[in-house]
Parts: C-alpha cells; structure tokens; sequence
C-alpha cells in the first residue's frame, strides 16, 4: 500500500502533504525469489532532517530506498511518499550519463522534471557553483573524479527541489574532501526543507544524521536518534586492553588499538574499565546478540590466520629495522610532482594509517613502496633491500578491488594463491573462512556477499605469513561488526611481528591504527598519533532552535558550517566570529576537534610541520 502527497507547482509543498506528515515505511517486507530482502522494517523521514540507514553489503539498504521511492512495490507493509515528481533519487552508480558533459547532464534532468527555460538554467548554475563543479562544467562525466560525479548526481537529484531525496551510498569510496563536500550539499537540501534519507556502511555517515535505522540481513537491529541507540543498548560495555579468553572472547570487539567487552546481563567483572556506550559500541552489540540469538557458532567469523603462538613457531625470522620504509622520496610526471620529499617508516608490531585526499599522493607512494614504479629521487627499501620479485614475494596485499578472480570459488582463489606465493594449507584457510556458511563453498567468489569476498581477500593475502600488510580501502562496504573482525585480522598479523600500511578514507577507521601519515599535496603535512595529530584543537558548537535557519545564515556568510545531528559544527572559525554571523537566539560554544576536522585544517595549510611521533 502506497500513499503519495499530492501539489501542484514546480516548488514542493514543504509541509510534506498533511500538516507536519513525514515520509517513510511501516512494517514493509519485501521478497525476492527464494530470499526475505526486508521483514519488518519501518523508516520515518522527517522534512528537515537527515535520516541514515546503516548496514553492509546484502543489508537491505538498496531495496528499502527503492521501496521508498516507488521502484519496488513490497510483499506487504505501507509505504508513504509524496508524488514521483517531487522526488530526487541517487542510485548508488550515482545514475549520471558518462558521455555528456556536466551542464548536459544537468539539462537533461531538468527536461526529465519538466524544468525549463532560465529558472531552469539558473537553479543548475547555482547548484554547479555550490558543488564546486562550475569550472567542469563542460567536462565529459567519464572525466571527473568519483567524488565529483557523485556529487553530480546529487545536484542533479536537487534541480526540482524534491520534497523527498533519497541517496543511496553517495559517500561510499570517496575521499574525505569530496565527502565533506557531499555532506554539505545533503546539509543544505535538509536545511532547505527536504525530507533526506540515504545509506551508508559507516557509523560516522550515521552520527551527522538526526535519526538512524540498523539493519542487517533484511532485518531492523536499532533505530532511533544516535543517542536513543546507545541508551537502549542492552547489559553494559567495557575496554580491556587485550583480547580476553573464554566465552567472553566471542563477546569482544577491536576498538582503536585496544578491545572492548559486552556483557549481555550488565554485570561487570573486576577486569576493565566501564565505558559509556556510543552508537557504534550500541550497533556492534546489537549484531553480536542477534548472531547468538540466531545461531550461536556463527558468531564469530572462521579464523583468518593461525592462532598467535603457532604462526609464531612457523614464522620466519623477522626484520630487525623497519620492515617499510621511504627516505626523502620524491616522484615526478613530467611537470607534475606527485610525491615530494617524503620520508615514512612502517615497523613489525605496528599498523600505519595513510590518509589523504584524492591526488595527494598515497597511491603513488604506495606503488614506489612495492617496487612497481621508480622513485625520481630518494631511496625506498622493502624489508631492508630496494624492492624486488623476492621481497614482494613476502607482502601481502588487498587492494580496494579485492584482487579475487569472480569466477573461481574461494578454495580455487586460495589454491592459486599457494601457487604464487608458496604458502601452506591455504584451501584449508578458505574453508575455514566460509565455516557457518553452509551451501556457499562451491559458489564463484563474484556471487558471495561482500563482507564474504573481502574476508577470502584477507585469508588469501595472509596465507604465506606475510612480513607486511598493504591494504587499499580494506573494509569499504563491509557491516560495522564485520569491519571490527576484519580489523581484529590485522591486529592478529601484526601482533606475531608483521607491519602493517592501510590506506582509508574514514576517520572512523583511523582511530583503529597505532600511528598516523597525513599526506596532501604530495607532501606529508602530519604524523603521530590521533590524538598527537589533533592536539589541543577545538571546533565551535552551535546550540539553535532551529538548525535550518542558523546554518543558512552560516552558509550565507561563507563560513565552513558542518551538520551533526541536528547541531552544527564550525571548525576553523573562533566562537565570536560564528556569534556575530548567527541570528539572536542561538549559542555557542568550543569542544575538542575530532580527528575529521583537524585533518581539513591540515589539508588548509599545506606544509605544516609534522607532529613529532
């Protein structure tokens, strides 16, 4: 059952229908053949607010926005939106034709929504400029970068005004500049009165929404506003230092570079430190009980690597000084320079997060790390030697495209693997991977879930006992508790002495790696720790009655005003200058920066020194 909202102009009614009626879906089911892809789900999408739903890969995400928007009719439930026309919908190839140029593009849209003439021309030009795009606006869409096109897509989504924009996963796989960038325009839709509901993979997406929905297998874990779900979590949680032993082992999750516990009944025993849950805490217990609830010996993932005192025994000897390691290594394209002078150092026991925006040089470093391209000047040594077939031979790497063949199963992916590199009982790694997955051992890797595929990619990259760890993107896509579990991977490898080098785009992950290298522009502008990293940096807080009048007054002003919640955050700019900016009425205040914002004052001021390690 449907019910659509009914206006007449080229403008949406705001109202959403009836008077102060949201959008969204109750009790809705949906069946695909020989699979529920959604029981019970219920959705609420409020005009003025940014609902998130969160979930992996075969969560359920993509059928309840479709759903949603009218491209699915569902076995059984209710589903409420306006008309097709007041709606903008982003699917999740960002639905943009590669062959026009932007501004095509976007002409083609507005006749699709029956805009025309120069109110027409004028809300595409004025979106161009705000997504930065106006200086691509007669470039091929096969030209621009991911985050560009997806950020196409949205204002492409925005030219009609919808009543209702629906975005599925318009921040996956972009870097955090493009993803700030989306962030703002979802923002700035929201704050302009359009009910906004999108899906992502990760929690800290969730935490800038006003209201979240958990899925998980086509089923609802938690929903709320992020501060509801870490209320309601059941029992209590605690930080251990180390992973601990017995039935409580199943119950622990990697958090930063230390671990925490759920006990389900509350009680806290003597060891560990209680902590106050947040959302991400709330939605990995919420996981861990309904896999015990559904069944017991799937609730932890088969085992990756040999347990650490055998692959201690069978190890090789390891390298006494750094495993990684580039002296002033600079690499040039012709007249561009994408590397400069840059000196980094990865170490057995350590994992060493590379962050930085597209184009700022990771990926270049990267590939002079392995040997695949020469520096232009400065020296790279890979376990103490220039790199070589021989110390390649010793790197285990997953790329962001997993490096699996679709066509062979997980035991043949692994099997060839041991021919490669030599390793041993990789065929048995595979079927212990796929343990709790009864019918999928003989299926093509290319038809298993995601989460499933990076997990063989895993198993297969250390299945020779690697002395390094180079890993692209390692958990995109994956459900927050199997990216704690593919996290607690790594920690396992590097515990036994392997190094470990992980490029991510998400802070979120940032926080899992004992050490930090900033690059932009080429150049390393930070490295340290979190927390050394963000020092004593603080952001200003707005507290307002109304968010949508208090950031388009910030936006108005030029200021760099972000969306948490139904709060705004102003990083960069002192409480007075926001005050002065702000209608009367509203608050503010400083809290420490996250590690998000600190970044984007580093990227603001290339050349920063580096904080001392």
């Amino acid at each position: 059952m449907t019910s659509d909202g009914m206006t007449s102009d080229s403008r949406p009614d705001r109202s959403g229908g009836p008077a102060g009626q949201a959008w969204g879906t109750t009790a809705l089911r949906l069946r695909y053949p020989g699979i529920l892809a959604l029981d019970d789900v219920s959705v609420t999408v409020i005009p003025g607010e940014v609902t998130a739903v969160v979930g992996g890969d075969g969560a359920g995400k993509t059928s309840l926005l479709r759903c949603l928007a009218g491209v699915l009719r569902p076995a059984a439930g209710e589903v409420r939106r306006p008309p097709k026309s007041r709606i903008g919908f982003l699917s999740a190839s960002s639905g943009i034709y590669p062959d026009l140029t932007v501004a095509e593009n976007l002409a083609f849209r507005a006749t699709a929504y029956g805009l025309r003439g120069e109110p027409a021309s004028r809300r595409a030009a004025d979106l161009t400029e705000q997504a930065g795009l106006a200086d691509a606006r007669d470039r091929l869409a096969a030209n621009l970068s991911g985050g560009m096109r997806q950020k196409l897509g949205v204002i492409a989504a925005l030219l009609h005004h919808p009543e209702l924009l629906i975005l599925d996963e318009p921040t996956t796989g972009v870097d955090p500049v493009s993803r700030s960038g989306l962030w703002w325009l979802i923002a700035s839709a929201a704050a302009d009165g359009s009910a906004v509901i999108l899906a992502t993979t990760y929690l800290d997406d969730a935490q800038r929404a006003a209201r979240v929905l958990v899925l998980d297998e086509g089923c609802p874990l938690a929903s709320g506003t992020p501060e509801q779900i870490a209320q309601a979590m059941p029992g209590s949680v605690r930080s251990v230092s180390v992973r601990p032993a017995g039935p409580a082992a199943d119950r622990a999750w990697r958090r930063g570079t230390g671990w925490r516990v759920w006990d389900p009944d509350g009680t806290e025993p003597s060891d560990g430190t209680p902590v106050e849950p947040d959302l991400q805490d709330a939605v990995v217990v919420a996981a861990l009980a309904r896999q015990s609830q559904r069944e017991p010996r799937e609730s932890v993932p088969g085992r990756l690597i040999q347990p650490a005192s055998e692959r201690a025994r069978a190890a090789s000897p390891r390298q006494a000084g750094p495993l990684v390691e580039s002296v002033a290594v600079s690499c040039r394209f012709g007249s561009v320079t994408a590397v400069a002078d840059v000196s980094i150092a990865v170490r057995a026991g350590e994992i060493v997060g590379l962050l930085g925006a597209n184009g700022a040089g990771k990926t270049t470093l990267i590939r002079m790390l392995l040997g695949l391209i020469p520096p232009t000047s400065g020296e790279v040594r890979l376990l103490g030697q220039p790199p070589s077939r021989e110390t390649r031979r010793r790197i285990g790497y997953v790329p962001q495209g997993l490096g699996l063949y679709d066509d062979l199963t997980a035991a043949e992916n692994m099997t060839f693997a041991e021919a490669v590199f030599g390793g041993r009982a990789a065929s048995r790694q595979a079927e212990d991977v796929l343990a709790g997955t009864s019918g999928r051992a003989g299926l093509p890797v290319g038809q298993l879930p995601l989460g499933l595929q990076r997990r063989v990619a895993f198993a297969q990259a250390l299945a020779h006992r690697p002395d390094v760890l180079i890993l692209d993107e390692p958990t995109s896509g994956v459900d927050p508790l199997g990216r704690t579990r593919l996290w607690q991977t790594i920690a396992e490898a590097v515990e036994t002495g392997a190094g470990a080098l992980v490029s991510t785009h998400y802070m979120e992950e940032a926080q899992e790696c004992d050490r930090l290298v900033i690059m932009a522009d080429g150049i390393v502008v930070a490295t340290g720790t979190a927390e050394q990293i963000i020092g004593d940096a603080q952001v200003t807080v707005v507290e307002a009655a109304d968010w949508t009048a208090a950031f388009s007054t910030l936006k108005r002003a030029g200021l760099p005003v972000s969306l948490a919640g139904r709060g705004l955050r102003v990083p960069g700019v002192s409480p007075a200058e926001v005050l002065r900016a702000l209608p009367s009425g509203c608050q503010v205040h400083t809290e420490p920066a996250t590690l998000e914002e600190r970044f984007f004052d580093l990227l603001r001021a290339p050349g920063t020194e580096a904080v001392p390690a």
